[in-house]
């Protein structure tokens, strides 16, 4: 994002919605990990409560997006099929959901309050543009030096000054 806070974007599974979450870098990392099946060596700290949960015997069953207030995600943990309920920052909530596989569900009247619409040609742009972020690396945008430039930048000898 032009202001580099990473976003979520939540699609509605039967619909056209879709609910931008602004999340921090460290829990953006957390959920491209989970999403791209990177095991860390050791356990990251959603590794870490998914492996606790499984100890204890205890089973995610989904996350909900719950509340919405002052412009910030409030989640609910749901353990064991609703027995027990725990409040949660919606990112660690999406982290935690991505490794055990949990539903994330959205009450309704946040998605009438906050959700954004996409039509299906814009939803075609941005599965082409996710597509496009998949496949790039930094190394796609260097350049050769243009002719007639000597290169002379120290910390980028295939760039002009």
């Amino acid at each position: 994002m032009p202001t580099n806070h990473p976003i979520v974007l939540l699609r509605e599974r039967d619909g056209g919605r879709y609910l931008p979450i602004w999340i921090g870098a460290a829990e953006a990392a957390a959920i491209t990990y989970a999403q791209q099946g990177v095991v860390p060596p050791r356990p990251l700290t959603h590794d870490l409560m998914r492996d606790i949960l499984a100890v204890l015997g205890h089973e995610l069953t989904e996350v909900r997006i719950v509340a919405l207030k002052d412009s910030v995600f409030h989640a609910s943990l749901v353990i064991d099929g609703g027995k027990t309920e725990v409040s949660s920052r919606a990112s660690d909530a999406i982290a935690l959901a991505l490794r055990t596989g949990s539903p994330v569900l959205v009450e309704p009247a946040i998605l009438d309050e906050a959700a954004i619409v996409v039509s299906s040609e814009e939803d075609d742009e941005v599965e082409k543009f996710k597509e496009f972020l998949d496949h790039v690396s930094a190394e796609d945008f260097e350049g050769p030096t243009p002719e007639g430039e000597t290169g002379d930048r120290p910390d980028r000898p295939d760039l002009p000054e």
